[in-house]
């Protein structure tokens, strides 16, 4: 008796083990960030630069032909992905109208359009960090094809990548416990007027945009690292939050180990590069906002900004330290703080 008892207990054992282990029941992936940060690669940030600097996108001026063909590539590239436009939108666009990008004599543009992409949060899913880049370039001048791979090329494939890394870990159980707006934003080359256009008509309110990573030429080195592509300009990390300084350096030391060069960041920089990109609608608002950048080059706003000229492994490792800071914002405890006045 007392055998037979102890083999049904046996079984009863088993059938609860095989229960737990059996293919229906949901398992969760241990956390390592560093999987998500290296599905960030060189290899998959050419094949969509590729595309996106070719000549079939006739530089992306905007509201062009080409620029719209851009923006169904990048849409394409979410669909793949399984990764939703944002809810309470209807598309994947905000339609940005040509009246409202009007400015003095510059040139009529044509309707346009920013385009999104959704990672909603596990735990504070109403607490929104924006992660952007412009898609659009300056289009073509006397039949020449402005490509534009570094500008923003590079931060518009970045944003694709960084993208794929947060659903990636959505997927295996460990999604941000914020959401996460990744935002291409159209316009910039003529007046920063997508970005403009968000922060003025925000799909989330302000109030709940807890920060702004934003990434715009990160794909090539300036003259003053000739001899190493290993840094990145980090610009108004520490003009409204120490907390987001704070994380930008923790983050590089963990993750990249980048040379952060805040050259640019001075105030009194005659470049003005704080007040010329996307991440500058945000941060007017009160919103932390971090702007990465490699400066300048003789290929900026030229022809000759092409793909074969993109130092990808750089391009690799700026991205991955974008999606490290918007991780970081995304997941510890507590909001980051806005402790200082922007001035």
């Amino acid at each position: 008796m007392k055998k037979i008892l102890i083999t049904g207990l046996a079984l009863i054992l088993l059938s609860c083990s095989g229960t737990q282990n059996s293919p229906s029941t949901k398992t969760t992936k241990p956390l390592d960030v560093n999987s998500y940060v290296n599905s960030i690669t060189a290899e998959e940030l050419k094949v969509n630069l590729t595309v996106i600097a070719s000549d079939e996108m006739e530089g992306r001026n905007t509201g062009s032909e080409g620029q719209k063909k851009a923006g169904n590539y990048i849409i394409e590239q979410y669909k793949k992905m399984g990764i939703p436009f944002p809810k309470g939108a209807d598309s994947y666009y905000q339609k940005v109208p040509s009246e409202y990008m009007k400015k003095g004599f510059s040139p009529k543009l044509p309707d346009s359009e920013n385009i999104w992409a959704f990672i909603e949060g596990s735990e504070k899913p109403e607490e929104i960090i924006v992660v952007s880049a412009h898609y659009d370039h300056v289009g073509m001048k006397n039949g020449e094809v402005y490509n534009g791979a570094d500008d923003d090329g590079s931060g518009t494939v970045g944003l694709i990548e960084i993208a794929q890394a947060f659903q990636k870990a959505k997927k295996e159980g460990h999604g941000p416990k914020r959401s996460i707006l990744i935002l291409h934003v159209t316009g910039e080359e003529h007046g920063l007027h997508g970005s403009r256009y968000y922060s003025e008509n925000p799909l989330f309110p302000l109030a709940n945009t807890v920060a702004d990573v934003n990434i715009d030429m990160i794909g090539r080195r300036d003259e003053a690292h000739a001899d190493s592509n290993n840094y990145v300009y980090v610009i108004g990390s520490d003009y409204l939050s120490t907390d987001l300084y704070n994380i930008c350096e923790a983050v590089n030391n963990k993750y990249t180990k980048l040379t952060l060069d805040y050259k640019y960041n001075d105030r009194n920089d005659k470049n003005r590069f704080y007040y010329r990109s996307d991440h500058y609608n945000f941060a007017k608002n009160g919103i932390p906002s971090v702007f990465l950048f490699n400066g300048t080059h003789a290929d900026y706003h030229k022809p000759t900004d092409e793909v074969d000229k993109i130092e990808f492994d750089a391009l690799a490792k700026r991205t991955q330290l974008a999606f490290t800071i918007a991780w970081e914002i995304a997941n510890r405890k507590d909001r980051i703080v806005v402790d200082k006045d922007g001035k």
